[in-house]
């Protein structure tokens, strides 16, 4: 399986964009459908020819949403632009793209859709322009049109190509599952979901929350239930055991004994500007907020409000929500020395 965020301004059509590739609706909220934007994080998949199944996550494109939609497009290797042809070049657009690029994405394609109500080349050329200084140059842009159906077998190729030139994930890896969504089912009990990025789950499982052993009842993916997955995967886990009250959305599900959990990490800051001294950091599905100290030029020490698992070259992102500056950050030690009183954090 492969797993594509969407991402876009408000109102340029991403959910109606995956309606017409998968023939779902991703907005599952009545309150979304009435007001005719995405405000959770939706899913929806289909297949395609010579890739296989493929899950789109649904971020929202308001300006209010936008810890939903970093807690989207945080575990997800692949993303899908969506642009407006009848509309400028968005704020939601930019700070999307801005995101991206600080977490390194580098996969994706981008879709120029109302092709139908606008000619699309000045959005095609002004996208490409865009793209051009981030991780994501070179992405493909197709116009299309969710109405017509103008575009959607190039979009299609132009995904496949996309998705084809994925690295492969590691099977074996240790599992570092951030939850999106949590709810019960009558019968059944809790049920988290999210994008398993690295390693295997299975029914039996025992996965590590907060220091407490959960048990993994039963597993299923892209509304199958299935004895195991395999990254990369969107996956819903029944969870059971002590403690499973406590799991929401932000909450991380771990191979138990194989992930240190810290509050102190030194990185490397990518962006311009400085982060103000109480900035937050957002990681997989989760923001904390965190104490920023330079340590030099792009370096910094953060003291987290709560601990968190990370290891050398995670990528994550530093946001100001006053302002709403963002800053790519790296994990250079995830476990630094203390230091001396004068550079104490």
């Amino acid at each position: 399986m492969h797993v594509v965020a969407t991402a876009g301004h408000v109102d340029h059509g991403k959910s109606t964009l995956v309606r017409a590739l998968t023939g779902t609706d991703p907005d599952r909220l009545a309150e979304e459908r009435r007001r005719g934007l995405t405000i959770e994080l939706g899913f929806a998949w289909t297949a395609l020819p010579g890739v296989g199944d493929v899950a789109f996550v649904d971020v929202p494109g308001h300006e209010r949403f936008v810890p939903t939609m970093l807690a989207g497009i945080g575990p997800v290797p692949a993303v899908l632009l969506v642009v407006a042809a009848d509309d400028p070049w968005m704020p939601q657009a930019a700070e999307h793209l801005a995101a991206l690029d600080a977490l390194g994405v580098a996969h994706g394609v981008v879709a120029v859709t109302r092709a139908d109500l606008a000619d699309p080349a000045p959005a095609v050329a002004r996208a490409r322009a865009e793209l051009a200084p981030t991780s994501l140059r070179g992405a493909a842009v197709v116009p299309v049109s969710a109405v017509t159906g103008r575009g959607l077998e190039e979009l299609r190729a132009a995904l496949r190509e996309m998705l084809g030139a994925l690295p492969a994930p590691d099977p074996a890896g240790d599992v570092r599952l951030w939850v999106d969504r949590r709810f019960s089912v009558r019968g059944a009990g809790t049920v988290v979901t999210g994008t398993l990025s690295a390693g295997r789950v299975a029914e039996g499982d025992r996965l590590e929350h907060a220091g407490r052993r959960l048990r993994v009842r039963a597993v299923q993916s892209l509304g199958r239930d299935v004895g195991a997955a395999t990254a990369v995967a969107r996956v819903a886990l029944n969870l059971t055991g002590d403690g499973v009250e406590e799991v929401g959305r932000g909450s991380v599900l771990l191979t138990p004994g194989a992930w240190h959990l810290g509050d102190t990490v030194d990185v490397r800051l990518s962006g311009a500007g400085t982060p103000p001294e109480r900035p937050l950091l957002h990681l997989g599905a989760t923001a904390v907020a965190a104490h920023h100290r330079p340590l030099g030029e792009g370096l910094a020490r953060l003291r987290l409000e709560r601990a968190l698992p990370l290891r050398v070259g995670d990528r994550a992102i530093l946001r100001d929500p006053g302002s709403r500056a963002l800053w790519g950050v790296t994990v250079l030690d995830p476990a630094p020395p203390a230091l001396g009183r004068r550079g104490a954090a």
